[in-house]
């Protein structure tokens, strides 16, 4: 796993939990509720790209 995605899944992390901290505080819990709903999609999405090079080399591997 290259140190970028590590970053990136952290960027995602720290940017979403200030987010909701920000909005918790202001009182508007049902859009902080979405902000890391919309995080946890943006990370998943960084992990399934991950995923899908993984099952491309594993094929690339045994000819498949």
């Amino acid at each position: 796993m290259e140190a970028g995605v590590i970053l990136k899944l952290a960027a995602i992390g720290i940017l979403v939990a200030v987010s909701c901290q920000i909005l918790g505080k202001a009182g508007r819990e049902d859009q902080a509720m979405l902000v890391s709903l919309a995080g946890v999609v943006l990370a998943l999405l960084v992990v399934l790209e991950q995923i899908r090079d993984l099952f491309s080399a594993v094929r690339a591997m045994f000819g498949l």
